[in-house]
């Protein structure tokens, strides 16, 4: 589930979009800064939901094919239909919270997923280099705890960044000061941030 958006009154304070690009940019100063490039919105109201019917109140918001519920603390003047761009949310200046999903790194083994050391290089330990080691105690538990950190996925996690700078806004590509996550042409959440 995606973290919960809010509307104030007629305007609305978070939007949709992609990732084009991390580039860099070079201030007035003379100061380098990193910068990345979303496309946000056009997006468009999809559906309105009532506490009458749905037992809350909520926009949901269509970009492209994906859609994103909105929640909403009083029914909104949006309809059916409407659209949404990026510079009825943002400006220059304001600060952003940015949502995504990490890239995705498959199965890895403990020394790319939790950064685990390894075992001794020498001493004929050949095989053990990447190795967890020990996983458990002995009789007492007589098991492995769970959650212990194991090989598995790694990465595709949702991941937010706050306090990014919104830098430029030209039509509907919103740059703002830092990276944020997931690959190129990944979804994210852009919200104002108080």
């Amino acid at each position: 589930m995606p973290p919960a958006l809010f509307l104030v009154g007629k305007m609305i304070n978070a939007i949709l979009g992609t990732k084009i690009d991390q580039t860099q940019k070079f201030t007035e100063d003379g100061k380098r800064i990193p910068v990345t490039k979303i496309k946000a919105g056009p997006c468009y109201v999809a559906q309105i939901k009532t506490v009458d019917k749905d037992g809350y109140n909520a926009v949901q918001l269509e970009f492209g094919k994906k859609k994103r519920e909105v929640k909403v603390e009083k029914i909104p003047e949006y309809k059916k239909g409407d659209r949404i761009s990026v510079g009825e949310v943002f400006k220059v200046g304001d600060k952003v919270k940015v949502t995504g999903w990490s890239k995705g790194k498959g199965f890895t083994g403990v020394v790319k997923r939790w950064g685990f050391k390894g075992g001794p290089r020498t001493h004929g330990q050949s095989d053990r280099e990447r190795a967890p080691g020990s996983i458990g105690q002995t009789t007492t538990p007589g098991r492995v705890y769970k959650g212990k950190k194991m090989a598995g996925r790694a990465g595709w996690k949702r991941v937010a960044i706050s306090g990014l700078t919104v830098t430029d806004i030209d039509r509907d590509i919103l740059e703002v000061k830092g990276l944020v996550p997931g690959p190129k042409n990944g979804l994210l959440i852009v919200q104002k941030y108080a």
